[in-house]
């Protein structure tokens, strides 16, 4: 497993994909959809699927003395250890902004979602939908990426819509909660998205390894 990961990050990965990583930071920005940070960091890994394509890497490293199995998996390493770095740094920014930076000016007047956990949650499920359209749908060519990119795109822009838009709606203003207000809650939302990534994660995966052994390189 940690050579299939090291080959990927050594060989395989697009600079971009950890340069892009930075775009965890965002979670700091005031008056800004936050939750973009989540989907610039998959732009970061798909600069990496196109990058392994045009040199060959899945035929190259499908002609390893590996199962076809173990390409899926990866890739998929590769994506879960880009993601969860990029979230590990989000939580870290979370709680300064949930801590330190509680009462300054620029986030209490903030229209826009605050930095808690239920961001978190909705960033694990931007980074689930990633896992479950874009990976899944390559696999099942292991070429073809434009259509599942898109429709991820437009799925993910769907959900950061909809998680700025939600605590305007009346009753559900908890989502919004500055600091640890309604923590009981926040924590509930933030389980809810580690199970969700985690689900969607293994059931793409499944599937990614089913289609991509139907393949005929």
């Amino acid at each position: 497993m940690k050579q299939l990961l090291r080959k990927e990050l050594v060989l395989s990965a697009s600079p971009l994909a950890f340069i892009f990583i930075a775009f965890s930071f965002m979670t700091l920005i005031p008056g800004y959809p936050i939750l973009c940070g989540a989907f610039f960091i998959t732009l970061g890994i798909f600069h990496s699927f196109q990058n392994a394509r045009e040199a060959n890497d899945t035929l190259y490293t499908a002609l390893l003395p590996i199962a076809k199995s173990d390409v899926v998996k990866g890739k998929y390493l590769f994506v879960m250890f880009i993601e969860l770095t990029g979230i590990s740094i989000m939580m870290v920014l979370t709680f300064l902004r949930m801590s330190v930076l509680a009462g300054s000016e620029i986030y209490l007047n903030n229209a826009m979602m605050n930095a808690n956990m239920f961001f978190i949650a909705m960033a694990l499920l931007i980074f689930a939908a990633f896992n479950y359209i874009f990976i899944g749908g390559f696999f099942k060519t292991a070429y073809d990426f434009s259509k599942p990119f898109i429709t991820y795109a437009i799925v993910s822009f769907a959900v950061i819509m909809l998680a700025e838009a939600a605590h305007h709606i009346p009753g559900l203003e908890a989502l919004n909660a500055f600091g640890f207000e309604y923590f009981g809650l926040q924590i509930i939302l933030l389980i809810g998205g580690i199970l969700l990534y985690g689900l969607l994660t293994y059931l793409s995966y499944k599937k990614a390894c089913h289609d991509f052994d139907r393949i005929d390189l």
